[in-house]
């Protein structure tokens, strides 16, 4: 081994990923260890490190290139020793000078004077935080002044976080490229707005409010102008996800909607407020759009202040099939099946999706108007590769024994579909025409009607949802 050049060694433990692997090879000899002592860049970390603060510092000594750190202490209990604290992240700014995406989650004892240790990072690029309580707005700003090339930022559940300053502060760099606000109470859809000038060179944008504080934001006059400036542009923009949020006509994120020429990727989940002009006018201008999921609220779920809820009709389907000839992947699901939706889609709307559009993965959930006919319509899918029918009870052995016609299919997954049984599967058996088939909690199919109808197959019942 000593003989071998270091540039095949170094090519070896590159390739070596477990990190138990990696530290066993780093025993066999001197220069394994000092190859692989220089070689690390990523580092994870949580309850197993003890004395905390001791143990990172070893670690930091140990390994200089580190350039990736996560610091996870999910499932930590006192029992297990102190977590790290705020001396932990200094640690990290003194002696990790290569550090570029640092991950916190569940550290509950860092708190804002840790994050400003972490502003001497000055090639920090990416930072995750998700649960750190004792982390507020003003903690956030003191790190992103010092880290002027931050482009990537998770709040996931950070509950005080609610100055927003840093966020303005952002919009002025105009560095920020990835930004994910999920569960911060404090946090509205409003606040967004003032990320200004940062609108420009964002890239991806996740958005979730927390469905036990979600209220309807009242917008004062100044937010609305900001909203509606040109300078609140979003022609970067490739993925947008918004979850539970309050979408109001000409205003907030209805404005971001309208101007995202260049999305690729579209997540709406439980959005009150969308109308078809909103998806009309964002097929039209989205023409690259790739990936679609609309998750569409119930009128029961709906807020009492949302007076004449405004629907989603066939007619926004029909944009979406004529203008974006790029759609691979599309997500369709209602709420609730046992309360009326405020999405009057048809069948022909998805149809027009189907047939204009080059899907390879379709995912249907509580569409009650998808029946044996839109599977017959299938057998025309070119592209179709991925199929997952979730609580379409419309479906029937009928129409899944058409499946075997489908010209590309080769993954399915159907869970809580009371209308299906093994007489759906039999043509599929011995047929070697699937590589996976998922049944989930399908009353009616059993586990042996599923054994060789794919190469691959999952089969799991659990019938308590039905009670």
């Amino acid at each position: 081994m000593e003989a071998l050049p270091d540039q095949l060694v170094w090519e070896v433990l590159h390739r070596i990923k477990n990190t138990s692997d990696r530290n066993t090879s780093a025993l066999i000899c001197k220069r394994f260890y000092q190859i692989e002592r220089e070689q690390r860049g990523y580092l994870r970390v949580g309850c197993g490190l003890s004395p905390a603060n001791e143990a990172l510092s070893a670690l930091c000594m140990r390994f200089p290139n580190l350039a990736k750190v996560e610091i996870m202490y999910s499932g930590w209990m006192s029992k297990l020793g102190k977590q790290l604290d705020d001396e932990g992240l200094k640690i990290l700014s003194q002696h990790c000078p290569g550090l570029t995406d640092l991950t916190l989650s569940f550290c509950t004892f860092i708190t804002d004077a840790g994050l400003g240790f972490l502003g001497s990072c000055k090639g920090l690029k990416a930072l995750r935080l998700n649960f750190t309580p004792g982390i507020t707005g003003c903690g956030i700003l003191s790190l992103v002044v010092g880290c002027k090339n931050l482009s990537t930022l998770h709040l996931t559940r950070c509950l005080h976080v609610s100055s927003v300053e840093w966020l303005e502060y952002l919009g002025r760099l105009e560095s920020l490229e990835d930004l994910a606000i999920n569960n911060c109470r404090a946090i509205g859809e409003g606040d967004l707005a003032k990320l200004g000038c940062g609108w420009r060179k964002l890239k991806r944008l996740q958005f979730e409010v927390d469905t036990n504080y979600r209220y309807m934001k009242v917008y004062g006059r100044l937010a609305v102008e900001r909203w509606q400036r040109q300078w609140v542009a979003c022609e970067s923009l490739e993925d947008l996800s918004l979850v539970n949020c309050l979408i109001s006509p000409g205003r907030g994120l209805a404005c971001v909607l309208v101007k995202c020429q260049a999305l690729q990727k579209l997540h709406l989940d439980m959005c009150v407020g969308v109308r078809d002009n909103d998806l009309i006018t964002l097929a039209q201008q989205c023409t690259k759009l790739k990936y679609l999921s609309l998750r569409v609220p119930s009128d029961f779920s709906v807020p009492i202040l949302m007076n004449n809820p405004l629907r989603l009709t066939d007619e926004s389907l029909k944009a979406i099939a004529q203008n974006c000839s790029e759609l691979e992947s599309v997500s369709i699901a209602f709420a609730d099946g046992d309360f009326p939706s405020m999405s009057s889609f048809t069948l022909t709307g998805i149809l027009s999706v189907i047939e204009g559009c080059p899907i390879r993965v379709l995912v249907l959930e509580h569409i009650y108007s998808f029946n044996d006919s839109g599977m017959e319509a299938l057998c025309s899918a070119r592209f179709l590769n991925i199929l997952e029918l979730i609580h379409c009870h419309e479906i029937t052995d009928e129409g899944l024994q058409l499946v075997k016609h489908f010209p590309c299919l080769s993954i399915i997954r159907l869970t809580r579909c009371l209308g299906v049984s093994d007489i759906g599967l039999k043509p599929l058996v011995g047929a070697h025409k699937l590589q996976l088939l998922k049944v989930e909690d399908c009353p009616q199919i059993s586990e042996r009607g599923t054994k060789g109808a794919a190469k691959v197959v999952s089969y799991s019942q659990d019938f308590s949802w039905m009670y």
